[in-house]
């Protein structure tokens, strides 16, 4: 008897969005068209022959698509599923959870009489099964074979065969059907979900107008890979602070979600979740575990300023530049000595970018890095957080996931450009030559912009942690008999130490080199109409200001061209030129005294056209504060 596509399932899907169980889904029979991978997963549409519908197969289902199973223009039999809205546009997006093939690829498309276009196909099922009976549309001459004999019970007496003697976990499971992360929206009804605790918070206390209270988050990820942020304030804290711990799986259910508030979201998902006292939470101890699917959401390097300093975490891929030997850093906190190891990446944006490793992630991964780090290896790192550290820089985090040589499509895509042209390309970091136009919130060259006075009439600033202004000022005076650079290596640029007639020697590298490079760690005083500071400026920062590199300035102070050297002269050219800076503030402690610090992070020149719109509207805001 032939197989062939239901007449109206698209209709049926439409008309029954989320069935609480397996059991309310009747026979449905789609054709899978226009069959192709996104991420780990597959996309497809599904036909009835009448009318379409976008559709997703879940993660799961992917290994029937890589053994051939499922096939573009073959039939499948939909056991389980989702529809969902698409946010964006007035369409709806199924989601198949469960499936099994009816039969593989068909010469053609089933057009809307229900049959092949070019002849009539039969295909044998998968195995023989006792026909109890036949359902039969004259209309259309569809013919479809039931799966198995039904014999009808009453709800009560299913959830009895089935419940038994189940922990609750299983209960759970059982009593409704497990929906993925990707499938939940505000607007649904009851749902039960099955995920791993993958990052826990502190329980945290606050106050405000309503009262005192306390609050803590997890972060949940599902098989699948997507994630979601779980919030309980209070009674709901309490309750389910010791029941979460971290690593182990959850059935949870009667959660309510609202749209998310990106500002506060570690995790890239459109909407958060809200748990009460009411909320069910069972841990799966009998289930089977999972280890979460590692999706990315990669932000491309030359597009990373604008998460500068952001609540908000990135993930990033790129190839492997430069890996350097493990350091030892002492925090000033605990004065406790963890590891850390920097790499230097670079993507198709030829820029690039440096991310430091810690603990764990420095020892064993960064190692590993380092023994293949002349295959130039590709790495995908999830949560990373964007500082502005001498430019733009990443630093790992304690939940960050490193993956090295990943199996995805934009590992693939950037493998093959870095052999193309990426080995031979011109590479810059990623906060070199910023203009004060760029477009980031934390590091605008007119954003938090201050007359120098506020900065030394306020001796407190930074006592806690680092302050960041802007300023407009000239460079006034730059010491010629000052100690403007130091000694480093040409491999890491930590400061070597020079070894008499055996060149010099770098500790953190362990090895020694004939050559060594210079590189500024210069003071310079910088004035406006309100004042005048000191300011340091480190190498990047102070090539800008001098228009030179520390090397080409060493060579200038050995030479003398009549009365004038030419060291001076270039120093005496680098004065009274005005400069947009952004600056740190800190106050550090020398000889029992606090002193301000004031360090240069960027340099930018004037641009008079923006600097005249900058003018014009704080004029207006003057006006209107009249």
């Amino acid at each position: 008897m032939a197989k062939r596509v239901s007449p109206d399932a698209i209709s049926s899907l439409l008309a029954n969005p989320s069935p609480d169980s397996s059991s309310e889904v009747r026979e449905i029979v789609v054709q899978v068209l226009d069959l192709k991978p996104t991420g780990s997963k597959y996309m497809f549409t599904a036909s009835d022959g009448n009318m379409k519908l976008k559709a997703l197969l879940q993660s799961s289902l992917s290994s029937e698509v890589l053994s051939g199973n499922i096939q573009n223009l073959g039939l499948i039999r939909i056991l389980d599923y989702t529809v969902n809205d698409i946010p964006t546009k007035s369409e709806k997006f199924l989601i198949v959870i469960k499936c099994e093939v009816v039969s593989a690829a068909l010469e053609a498309e089933v057009k809307a009489d229900g049959k092949i276009e070019e002849s009539g196909i039969i295909l044998k099922p998968k195995q023989e099964m006792d026909i109890k009976s036949e359902v039969k549309n004259d209309a259309l001459g569809i013919i479809l074979k039931p799966k198995q004999e039904v014999v009808a019970k009453s709800a009560a007496q299913i959830m009895h065969e089935q419940n038994g003697n189940m922990a609750p976990a299983a209960r759970l499971a059982m009593t409704r059907r497990v929906h993925p992360l990707v499938s939940l929206n505000p607007y649904q009804g009851n749902w039960t979900i099955k995920v791993r605790v993958t990052s826990k918070g502190n329980m945290r206390t606050y106050k405000n107008a309503r009262g005192e209270g306390c609050v803590f988050n997890v972060e949940l990820t599902d098989e699948d890979g997507t994630q979601i942020q779980a919030t309980m304030f209070n009674e709901a804290a309490r309750k389910f602070y010791d029941k979460f711990q971290l690593g182990k799986v959850y059935y949870i259910s009667k959660g309510t979600l609202k749209v998310a508030n990106k500002q506060f979201m570690t995790v890239h998902n459109d909407y958060e979740m809200t748990l009460n006292e009411n909320s069910e939470v069972e841990e799966a101890s009998n289930e089977a575990a999972f280890i979460p699917e590692t999706k990315f959401n990669f932000v491309p390097i030359d597009q990373l300023c604008p998460y500068v300093n952001s609540k908000e975490l990135v993930d990033v891929i790129g190839v492997v530049q430069n890996v350097s030997p493990t350091m030892s850093i002492r925090r000033k906190i605990n004065n406790e000595t963890i590891p850390k190891r920097d790499i230097t990446i670079a993507d198709e944006t030829k820029k690039t970018v440096v991310v430091s490793l810690w603990n764990d992630l420095a020892t064993n991964v960064g190692q590993e890095l380092l023994n293949i780090s002349d295959k130039s290896p590709i790495v995908a790192i999830k949560s990373l957080k964007v500082g502005d550290f001498q430019g733009v820089t990443l630093s790992a985090l304690s939940k960050s996931i490193v993956v090295v040589n990943p199996e995805t499509p934009e590992s693939k895509r950037l493998r093959s450009w870095y052999d193309a042209e990426g080995k031979e390309a011109s590479l810059a970091s990623v906060g070199a030559g910023m203009t004060p136009t760029t477009n980031s919130g934390g590091r605008s060259m007119y954003s938090d912009r201050v007359l120098l006075s506020h900065i030394t009439g306020n001796p407190s600033l930074g006592e806690d942690k680092p302050v960041f202004f802007s300023i407009r000022a000239y460079i006034s005076l730059i010491k010629p008999d000052q100690s403007m650079w130091y000694r480093a290596c040409k491999t890491c640029n930590k400061k070597v130490t020079e070894v008499i007639g055996s060149g010099y020697c770098c500790e953190v590298c362990q090895k020694y080199d004939n050559e060594c490079s210079l590189r500024y760690i210069m003071v310079a005083k910088v004035s406006d109409a309100s004042g005048e500071a000191w300011v340091s400026a480190f190498n990047e920062q102070a090539e800008k200001i001098i228009g030179c590199s520390a090397d080409e300035l060493d060579k200038l102070k050995f030479q003398q061209e009549g009365k004038t050297n030419p060291f001076e002269l270039k120093l005496k050219t680098a004065t009274w030129v005005p400069h947009l800076f952004r600056v740190s503030v800190t106050t550090n402690e020398y000889n029992s005294e606090k002193r301000q610090r004031i360090t240069v992070r960027a340099v930018a020149p004037i641009d008079f056209a923006a600097e005249s719109r900058f003018l014009l509207e704080d004029i207006s805001k003057m006006k209107a504060s009249q």
